[in-house]
């Protein structure tokens, strides 16, 4: 366990040493976050590129850790630098979704590839055994599943030190699931990551110095997709889907939430809004800081669920997923979050 601590606090270090020289090639570059619109929380600009710090840290302490690297390493590895090149080149001049799409597509099938694949699943029907084989599906499961979180993430980056926040409970919540079920390698990784955007956190937490950008987020949410398929395995191999969907439940739900709201109002999924759960906070009288510290507790209040979940026969997490579902649109439909607010 000891050795996990290590391999966190190295990357923490470096991190929180690197993030301000990327601070400084993002202004010397011009990569900056200019206030455009009302979905623009800050008022003045923001250095982006926060994200290669992290990846930096994250890639030179999983490359040099002691022992070779394992094919499931290589893939989230070569996949997370398909993620860093696409959102760079969004992050410097804005390319369409359908162009970030690729990137993202190119980096799942690095995973795919490299065996990081969700081919079992713990059964959600209760009838015919405990696990499902989902055969050749596995290819279109696992890509929904990366892009979807890796896109999530990216749309709940909206206040300062949000979405790294999250990702840093999240990545700490599939720690402790990957201990307790002695997944080595999802462990490995998520000490690794949980110490680079902990290096990263001072600099972006409210006021915010430094951004993630789509550089960050895009990475935050496609390395948290990618571990929690290593991490959220139970026996017979089996992806304990319940697990992930709680430990990256925030973002999760807030984009299917706005994809639903946009659905509704006639708008195109695609077009961004003010309606996201942030900014309803914000639109309640709260600051930026505690409106990211209530977003925290209910991603701890996940985390923990699905620790627990984790504990559960299959009935009994999908048990706990559907009453916290139901709990969620149940408050997501009281405070309005399906009604359009431009």
């Amino acid at each position: 366990m000891y050795k996990l601590f290590i391999l966190m606090a190295i990357s923490t270090i470096l991190s929180f040493i690197l993030t301000p020289f990327i601070k400084k090639l993002a202004i010397t570059t011009k990569v900056i976050s200019i206030p455009k619109d009302a979905r623009n929380i800050h008022k003045k600009p923001i250095p982006l590129l926060g994200g290669l710090g992290i990846y930096i840290s994250f890639m030179l302490v999983i490359i040099f850790k002691p022992g070779a690297l394992s094919p499931a390493e290589k893939g989230i590895l070569i996949g997370a630098t398909f993620i860093i090149i696409g959102g760079f080149i969004d992050d410097v001049m804005e390319i369409k979704p359908w162009q970030k799409l690729l990137f993202q597509l190119a980096a799942t099938l690095s995973l795919i590839y490299y065996g990081v694949t969700i081919t079992i699943l713990t059964n959600p029907f209760f009838v015919g055994g405990s696990y499902v084989n989902i055969g050749l599906l596995y290819i279109p499961f696992t890509v929904i599943w990366i892009i979807g979180v890796t896109n999530a993430f990216n749309l709940i980056d909206g206040l300062d030190g949000l979405a790294a926040g999250i990702a840093l409970i999240s990545c700490l919540t599939i720690f402790i699931i990957a201990i307790m079920n002695n997944r080595i390698a999802a462990a490995v990784f998520t000490a690794t990551l949980s110490g680079a955007i902990l290096g990263f956190l001072p600099y972006n937490f409210n006021p915010a110095s430094i951004f993630l950008g789509d550089t960050g987020s895009q990475l935050l949410g496609f390395l948290l997709a990618a571990i929690s398929i290593e991490g959220a395995i139970k026996s017979a191999a089996a992806f304990a889907i319940a697990v992930p969907i709680l430990a990256l439940g925030l973002p999760i739900y807030d984009t299917i939430f706005a994809m639903i709201r946009r659905k509704i109002n006639g708008k195109p999924i695609m077009q961004a809004d003010r309606g996201h759960l942030h900014h309803r906070l914000l639109d309640m009288g709260l600051t930026q800081r505690q409106a990211v510290i209530i977003m925290y507790l209910i991603s701890a209040v996940l985390g923990g669920i699905a620790i627990l979940a984790m504990q559960c026969n299959s009935r009994q997490s999908y048990f706990l997923l559907a009453i916290v579902m139901i709990v969620i649109i149940s408050v997501a439909w009281k405070f309005g979050i399906f009604r359009p607010k431009e």
